[in-house]
């Protein structure tokens, strides 16, 4: 449908689930892509998926450790090489941390935030400088309803989730004047691997397979090509007066009032 044509696109944590689901739609819609992913065969995996379903698709998968600024920096750099001054980030690599407080390792902590808050912060630092020189770009961080619904037994990973909702907002406002937008989504229950990998761990994974459905309002779960198509909005010239914003994306399950 083109409506990113022209523009080049980073999607990080590109090689399974959201981030694979993005890269496809962003593809789709004729943006010139890299996919930063830390597992790289993943990503060129992804990328090759993607050639065969749209002949002429511009990618390029480019080992990344968003925990790294130099490696973020790299990405950013192959993407300039490659296609030309990058017009779109979407900050989606992220990992689930969940933990007792009081006997969480302190290496746990430090993992969760250098991945789910430090990755965001160092995607963002890597583009602002060519986007606020351009005047013009789209940060988009994929965050969690987490980042506003605290779930027991979940510390510290809606801690990260909430400071990449103030990032978000703080760069949205500090970058407006130079028509740089930064923007945020927050899924809620997204049927992923993790998903698929989180019921199987459960004694009854049927079980908690069904009960997961009856959470969101429309008794089912979304796809992690719904949240794809929002992050394609946000990208576009579609979105230019949405930012430092949160689009949730859960079924209105977090909408709902609990007894």
């Amino acid at each position: 449908m083109n409506r990113l044509n022209g523009k080049v696109a980073i999607v990080t944590g590109a090689g399974r689930g959201i981030g694979a689901a993005i890269a496809r739609a962003f593809a789709a819609e004729g943006a010139a892509l890299v996919l930063a992913e830390l597992d790289g065969a993943s990503a060129e995996a992804t990328a090759r998926e993607i050639a065969q379903a749209q002949p002429g698709a511009r990618t390029l998968a480019v080992p990344t450790d968003v925990t790294q600024a130099t490696s973020v920096q790299a990405a950013v750099a192959a993407a300039e090489r490659a296609f030309g001054p990058v017009d779109v980030l979407v900050n989606n690599a992220g990992i689930n941390v969940f933990a007792d407080p009081l006997t969480m390792t302190d290496d746990d902590w430090r993992r969760c935030f250098a991945v789910d808050l430090d990755g965001v912060w160092n995607g963002c630092r890597a583009v602002l400088p060519g986007m606020v020189e351009r005047r013009a770009g789209s940060i988009v961080n994929i965050a969690s309803t987490h980042a506003f619904q605290i779930i027991p037994g979940c510390f510290p990973y809606p801690v990260a989730k909430h400071g990449v909702i103030g990032l978000t907002r703080a760069l949205g406002i500090e970058y407006a004047p130079k028509n740089v937008r930064v923007n945020a989504i927050a899924p809620g229950y997204i049927e992923t691997q993790l998903t698929h990998d989180w019921w199987n761990a459960q004694p009854d994974p049927e079980a908690a397979r069904r009960a997961t459905l009856e959470l969101p309002p429309m008794k089912r779960i979304g796809r992690p090509e719904e949240v794809a198509m929002t992050a394609v909005f946000l990208a576009s010239d579609e979105a230019p007066f949405i930012n430092a914003s949160c689009i949730t994306i859960d079924g209105g399950r977090t909408a709902l009032h609990h007894e």
